[in-house]
């Protein structure tokens, strides 16, 4: 399997993908998916990471889009090198930001308006 970087001990990697029917992230671990990316399996073996990688697609049921993302090994487990790796393991903003924070300003003012 290709990867955007060398798997090695100074540079581990764990899967991630999407869980199939709730669509959150998860991440591979000993028992299968977790959302915790801290029980992540954190990989520095390029075989075992291929045969976890090809396992992870066949699970097409449970998840979709299986990865290897690099990661480096923290205190509490694995975490994420990259910001966009980083950004997904923090979860979906529930705030409006630009225009909908804007709309959502606007139609505040309008419901207070009449008060």
């Amino acid at each position: 399997m290709s990867k955007s970087f060398p798997l090695s001990a100074a540079r581990p990697g764990v899967i991630t993908a999407n869980d199939l029917r709730e669509g959150h992230n998860v991440w591979m671990c000993a028992d299968g998916w977790t959302r915790d990316p801290r029980q992540a399996t954190v990989y520095d073996d390029e075989a075992i990471a291929d045969l976890d990688l090809l396992q992870a697609v066949a699970q097409s049921e449970i998840v979709v889009g299986p990865y290897l993302v690099e990661a480096r090994r923290g205190p509490d487990g694995p975490e994420p090198v990259h910001f966009r790796e980083a950004f997904r393991q923090r979860g979906p903003s529930n705030y409006f930001h630009g225009i909908q924070a804007d709309r959502q300003a606007d139609a505040q003012k309008t419901e207070t308006a009449h008060v």
